[in-house]
């Protein structure tokens, strides 16, 4: 027998979900990119102003204890062509021994079940082209590519310069 609930992750799982990350990094091999601390998560996660949330997936087999071997952190994004809210999954990591146990479905699953209950249009995210496996998956359950769409980042000193070109006489209403 075995079991997996998916739960909301609470403060005391700051270590958990940081564990999470670096694992996560080093499965992408981005190690070197990882900046997050657990404190600075801790702050954005459960501080006074949340910018993104966590499901945990505890898995238990036989009689063992339940321990946690997945997570996905999401937040709310927006579509104006909808007029509502959508649910964007920033990563989705399961460990390694507990792939092909349905950890990853289950952890999609309660996100799915979160973006309707939360009247969302849609649940995305984004997956490396060299990860057939989770392409695989993804398409397994109906997840489709957005082709014609490319992602695109500011970061670094280009962020840096894109808010300084903007004149600091303009209201600052946000």
């Amino acid at each position: 027998m075995s079991d997996i609930i998916i739960r909301a992750a609470q403060g005391d799982d700051i270590g958990v979900i940081h564990d999470f990350i670096v694992a996560l990094a080093e499965f992408e091999e981005l190690s070197h990119a990882v900046n997050a601390d657990r404190a600075t998560l801790a702050h954005y996660l459960f501080g006074p102003r949340p910018m993104a949330e966590v499901l945990i997936a505890d898995y238990r087999h036989g009689d063992e204890a339940m321990k946690p071997v997945g997570f996905a952190l999401f937040f709310h994004n927006f579509s104006t062509f909808e007029g509502r809210p959508g649910l964007y999954l920033e990563d989705l990591f399961v460990l390694p021994d507990a792939r092909g146990l349905g950890v990853g479905k289950a952890l999609l699953g309660r996100l799915a079940q979160l973006a309707i209950k939360r009247d969302c249009a849609r649940l995305e995210w984004s997956v490396l082209d060299w990860n057939a496996p989770a392409i695989a998956f993804y398409r397994s359950i109906g997840a489709m590519p957005m082709d014609g769409w490319t992602v695109q980042r500011l970061d670094g000193g280009a962020l840096d310069t894109m808010a300084q070109s903007v004149s600091r006489d303009e209201p600052q209403a946000l």
